[in-house]
């Protein structure tokens, strides 16, 4: 009986290592294909062989090449909350996914605010009154949405075939709050199945998340004359093992938070031009210059606390200027935190719920236009001089400006002659804001929110904060989108 078991446990392994039929990781049980696109789908065969892919009614073969490759992209789907069976064969092997549906697909990246767990929501003790999903850990089983954690150590295809789930339980403790909260807005407003794919490492700076190639498309970066054109930090470190096995599956947009660990480094302009290396890379990978890129300010921390670097309370705002540059970019929106960290003390604050609520937004705003709401708070757009007072105007106003609880404009300040900013009387009218200061005669330049815990008091009616901005910002007009 031993022997005969033995005979068994051999032949099935055999059989497992003689396997050439393989196909990429992100391709899984319990996956979301993105509707209304063509859907690659790719892996490793014998060489030569035929490979047939059969999903719905579609069926389509190739002929692996002389390395094994093979890849076909099915025609669009629609979306639909039928699980479907995604079957592909080659000679005597056959690989069936099971229980895959069709909707909205993004990728969200980025450090540790990214990576931040859905598991520490639920230790988290609201204060009185506060309503915190604590306990949404346990109530979250919406089969929906799924969930895909790339993890940099199991990349590489297997025989499971795993890495998708449904967001729930275990698979939903380890990932990334920002993606679940967002994933739960879409697919709430949207009525259609949702997968979000979590790739995030925390500690990691920006240039790990693209190879140097990336880096040297850009002019800025060609002639590394100083520190500030520096191709370091370990380019394509993560981008090679979590970024790239994902490529070329069907996305939506990019959702991205990650800035911290560049900004200790006190970057400024450089780090604007490494973000527009990231998206311009990104996007010739996935072969799709308008996909959305939506990425979230850092949050006030106290900066200005370090005792091993020369950091001061505008070190950050200047941090904020590099990234809200980025704007200029299109189909980009920069979703404010000024509002959502009650302790700047924390550089992980926990109220990922609205955060993953703002992204959303600026999805179904911007990206899917079903909604009529700002995709993001006001952004300083020009400033006029009128005798001492500046009248300032703003994109992305919404329904229109507003004060926060409807209390006088606090933030603004006014630089004097001698280059001296001093606090500033601001209010709103004809939906602009008009800004001077009591004994400025001739005013040079208007700041708003310029310190690392600025707090917020600029709104657009749809109730999301004004970026921080000053008027004289050398670094936007010296940043080059095109």
């Amino acid at each position: 009986m031993r022997y005969g078991l033995t005979i068994i446990l051999m032949t099935v392994l055999l059989t497992k290592l003689n396997a050439q039929l393989t196909v990429a990781k992100i391709i899984g049980h319990n996956m979301v294909l993105q509707q209304g696109q063509p859907l690659p789908v790719w892996g490793q065969a014998k060489a030569g062989g035929v490979v047939a892919v059969r999903f719905k009614k579609q069926q389509q073969e190739t002929r692996a090449d002389a390395s094994g490759s093979w890849k076909i992209v099915l025609k669009p789907e629609n979306a639909s909350f039928e699980p479907a069976v995604l079957d592909i064969r080659s000679g005597n092997e056959t690989i069936r996914l099971q229980n895959i549906l069709v909707g909205e697909v993004w990728l969200c990246s980025g450090q540790s605010n990214m990576e931040f767990a859905m598991r520490k929501i639920g230790k988290l003790q609201p204060p009185p009154g506060a309503d915190w999903p604590v306990d949404e850990l346990e109530t979250a089983h919406n089969t929906r949405i799924r969930i895909f954690l790339a993890e940099r150590k199991k990349m590489t295809p297997d025989a499971t075939h795993s890495g998708w789930n449904v967001a729930e339980g275990t698979a939903l403790r380890s990932f990334s709050a920002a993606g679940y909260f967002f994933a739960k807005e879409l697919q709430a407003k949207l009525k259609v199945p949702v997968g979000v794919i979590s790739a995030a490492i925390p500690g990691s700076r920006i240039e790990p998340w693209m190879p140097r190639e990336a880096f040297t498309a850009l002019e800025f970066f060609r002639e590394q004359k100083d520190s500030t054109h520096k191709i370091d930090g370990d380019p394509g470190k993560f981008y090679t093992t979590m970024i790239e096995p994902l490529i070329p599956f069907a996305l939506k947009g990019f959702l991205w938070y990650q800035g911290e660990s560049n900004c200790f480094l006190n970057e400024r302009l450089q780090y604007s031009y490494k973000m527009k290396a990231l998206i311009n890379y990104w996007r010739k990978q996935w072969n799709n210059e308008q996909l959305p890129f939506y990425y979230v300010q850092i949050a006030p921390y106290y900066y200005s606390k370090a005792t091993d670097r020369p950091y001061t309370v505008y070190s950050e705002p200047e941090f904020w200027e590099a990234q809200a540059a980025v704007l200029k970019m299109p189909h980009t929106a920069m979703i404010s935190t000024l509002d959502l960290n009650d302790d700047p003390a924390d550089l992980h604050p926990v109220n990922k719920w609205d955060l993953g609520k703002r992204l959303a937004g600026a999805a179904l705003s911007a990206t899917y236009k079903v909604s009529t709401a700002a995709a993001m708070g006001p952004v300083f757009k020009s400033a006029v001089k009128k005798g001492n007072t500046f009248v300032i105007d703003f994109d992305h106003k919404g329904k229109g400006l507003m004060s926060k609880d409807g209390t006088t404009l606090q933030g603004f300040e006014v630089e004097n002659e001698k280059g001296v900013y001093t606090k500033a009387a601001a209010l709103i009218k004809d939906n602009k804001v008009w800004v001077h200061a009591a004994g400025v005669t001739a005013p040079q330049a208007v700041r708003y929110a310029w310190r690392e815990d600025a707090p917020p008091a600029l709104y657009n009616k749809d109730g999301l904060p004004a970026l921080p901005f000053r008027t004289d910002d050398k670094l936007n007009k010296s940043f080059n989108a095109e």
